[in-house]
């Protein structure tokens, strides 16, 4: 199945100091790492040879100083006589905050760790491992990016890690090592796809923004959004935000529908979204507008409608004045069988022995998934790839939620609560005729939820054309459902070969 080669390259450069987050004195720059193993495997029906070149890229400023080590694994299929550029994917998880290894390992990786399907508890090691064919590789080599402070990666000189922790600092660093990867592995016409998930979606606007400005003028070719997470308005439960409300709720619906709490269950779940998102966006947020004005008939008939999508007692939205926030209906649709709904993924369901709390202790769907794929990439990385590091691995910062900057022009209203990167993807389509985006989302998902994105998207200055949607009876990360894993990369693998067939405009419409 695999020949491996291994090389450990160690690459000598100037020495520069270096200082941790916590030292004040400062070090000696260490070389960069390479390990290089060499691998054949059958994707999607073709046999491929590869090469995996995982370790760190410096990126540097204007006097060439080193400011970063991004940790990347790199899936190159060897060259062939007379080979036409071959696309190149790049791809990063969100968080903010997050290291690569759920995409690497749920999805696009030749290796996978397979989690239940039916959304129970990953349990305790060991954890099976898989082949994927499945992957991308037939058509696209792969870069998987660990931002600062995640994975490996780590601020070097005087830089600390908190100085890329912000929405701008992280795009841009990004941007950097992008630019690097590409001009070191000559890559400048292959053309390239850019893919991330959660946070990693809302990277993707300022990301574009500082690919194709002045300092670098890179073309993309395509945008793959994964859960995607474009404006807040529609996704944050901020004080005075009605859109929230809108946005989440055909998300309510589909967990109703799928944990049987509705009043009559509808046999089709898209014609039933279909009218959840119709009624969202017309009566339900109209009657939210109008507030202490709401005449007291049209006030009941909006609360029996609600009750009908979400399941929800009328007395409970009566007193909740017709608003769900998401917190709340996590643990309020199944009190009374003292169970509790997933953020990430609704479908998993936790008991908690206090059945009268407004919210829940802890995740379950995040609680049910991280140890599986935490062990998967650390022994991936050991038995497979060879590396051997001589620092720890982060699957998720320290601290880089807590330090995040989140001014992305510097004076974010509401301290960036509102931030919003639509603008920024819509001049990236306009000034590239090329780019494409795709747009896939989970139903089960109450992090980003679908019909947010939909509303984020359906802006002014996009290119609608452009836009293609997909949807899985899933979560945040609908590769943890099997029927949904194989659809969702049969749908990435058709927008990189330009196969893919285009999803009326947001669903719905």
């Amino acid at each position: 199945m695999k020949k491996i080669l291994i090389i450990a390259i160690w690459l000598f450069h100037t020495s520069h100091a270096i200082a941790s987050d916590e030292a004040k004195s400062p070090a000696i720059i260490p070389p960069p790492v390479q390990f290089v193993t060499e691998h054949s495997g059958r994707f999607n029906g073709q046999r491929i040879d590869y090469r995996v070149i995982a370790g760190d890229t410096y990126i540097r400023d204007d006097e060439g100083k080193p400011t970063a080590a991004f940790f990347n694994v790199a899936y190159v299929k060897k060259a062939e006589a007379n080979q036409k550029p071959r696309p190149i994917t790049f791809l990063f998880n969100g968080g903010p905050g997050s290291a690569s290894l759920w995409l690497h390992m749920g999805a696009f990786g030749p290796k996978r760790v397979v989690v239940p399907s039916d959304a129970k508890d990953d349990g305790a090691p060991p954890y099976p491992m898989v082949d994927n064919p499945d992957t991308i590789l037939d058509v696209s080599d792969m870069v998987f990016i660990d931002p600062v402070g995640t994975g490996y990666s780590r601020a070097l000189g005087e830089k600390k890690n908190a100085d890329f922790y912000g929405v701008t600092q992280d795009a841009e660093s990004i941007a950097a090592f992008i630019h690097q990867w590409v001009t070191e592995n000559g890559r400048w016409n292959s053309p390239i796809y850019i893919a991330g998930e959660s946070y990693g979606t809302l990277r993707m606007g300022p990301l574009l923004d500082a690919l194709g400005g002045r300092r670098y003028q890179m073309g993309v070719n395509g945008v793959m959004l994964i859960s995607a997470v474009l404006h807040y308005q529609n996704s944050r439960f901020n004080q005075g935000n009605i859109m929230s409300y809108v946005s989440f709720l055909p998300s309510y619906a589909a967990t109703a529908w799928y944990h049987e709490q509705l009043p009559e269950k509808p046999a089709n779940l898209e014609a039933f979204l279909d009218e959840v998102r119709d009624f969202a966006r017309t009566d339900y947020a109209t009657a939210l507008i109008a507030g202490t004005r709401l005449p007291d008939a049209e006030r009941q008939r909006i609360i029996e409608r609600l009750h009908r999508y979400t399941g929800l007692s009328k007395t409970w939205l009566d007193q909740a004045n017709m608003r769900i926030h998401v917190r709340r209906f996590f643990k309020e649709l199944k009190r009374d069988d003292r169970d509790v709904v997933g953020r990430l993924d609704s479908r998993y369901l936790a008991t908690e022995p206090d059945a009268v709390g407004e919210f829940y202790e802890t995740d379950p769907a995040a609680a049910g998934i991280s140890h599986a794929y935490v062990a998967a990439i650390n022994s991936y990385f050991h038995d497979d790839l060879n590396i051997l590091m001589d620092r720890p691995y982060f699957a998720s910062s320290p601290d880089a939620f807590r330090k995040w900057d989140w001014s992305p022009d510097g004076d974010a209203p509401n301290g960036g609560r509102f931030i919003n990167v639509v603008p920024q993807l819509g001049s990236a389509m306009r000034y590239n005729k090329d780019l494409r985006i795709l747009v896939t989302s989970g139903y089960f998902d109450f992090a980003t939820p679908f019909f947010g994105a939909e509303n984020a998207l359906s802006e002014m200055g996009l290119v609608p054309d452009r836009i293609h949607y997909t949807y899985y009876e899933a979560g945040h990360m609908m590769y943890l459902h099997e029927p949904s894993r194989q659809k969702f990369m049969r749908d990435i693998h058709g927008f990189i070969t330009g196969s893919d067939a285009k999803t009326p405009s947001g669903g719905g419409n």
